[in-house]
């Protein structure tokens, strides 16, 4: 009854959202004013060779396609709870090997929505740990729009939801991934994240980070 009633309030509050006007970010970056061949200014790379570049009159940050490991950037301020991170993200397949990219909240340790395409789903982990995997269809070659949020449930503990969807399609206005943690978690900042398992480079724009409402009375 309690997961239902979650579930409920989850939905409303995505409605509500989608029909609010936005609010002011905390960071904002399209690498549209930022030089070419570097990294902007306050963005923490961790490790990868992470580079703006621009093709078709966009710019965006570019991890190439090699090597083949796990590469981050941190960005924005550090938060604990009740903020939202967004991202556009564009990789390829080649033959049977895929990218693996995703968007975090909390710092290194916190939580990652992860697009997995060879797995064809969408994952959220927190620090190592697989907490949720649904479903997600995703073509090659096509931004995708990724969204990670906390947020403080009033009645003690978070609720961690996120959701994915290829450019040219609606943002669905239902969270895909939904899940609930007893306990807060350390502040840290947002972050984006790349392995290009595919050896075709991984390309990122449009960050956002913004605040978001508690949850329940």
């Amino acid at each position: 009854m309690m997961k239902n009633t979650f579930v409920a309030m989850l939905a409303v509050v995505g409605a509500m959202e989608m029909q609010a006007a936005p609010a002011k970010p905390l960071f904002v970056e399209t690498f549209e004013k930022a030089a070419l061949e570097k990294v902007p200014e306050g963005m923490l790379v961790l490790d990868g060779e992470f580079a703006v570049k621009a093709e078709g009159g966009n710019k965006f940050l570019e991890l190439p396609g090699a090597p083949l490991e796990t590469f981050g950037v941190l960005f924005g301020p550090s938060q604990a709870a009740d903020v939202t991170v967004a991202a556009r993200i564009h990789g390829t397949g080649k033959g049977r090997r895929f990218p693996v990219f995703g968007v975090g909240l909390n710092g290194v340790g916190g939580y990652r929505l992860q697009v997995a395409p060879a797995k064809k789903m969408l994952d959220l982990y927190k620090g190592e740990d697989l907490k949720v995997s649904v479903p997600l269809a995703w073509e090659s070659g096509k931004w995708t729009h990724l969204r990670l949020s906390i947020r403080s449930l009033n009645s003690g503990g978070l609720a961690v939801v996120g959701k994915a969807w290829q450019e040219g399609a609606p943002e669905p206005a239902a969270w895909a991934i939904q899940h609930t943690e007893a306990e807060a978690s350390p502040a840290g900042r947002a972050s984006i994240w790349g392995n290009p398992f595919s050896g075709t480079p991984i390309r990122f724009d449009d960050l956002s980070l913004t605040p978001a409402d508690k949850i329940g009375k």
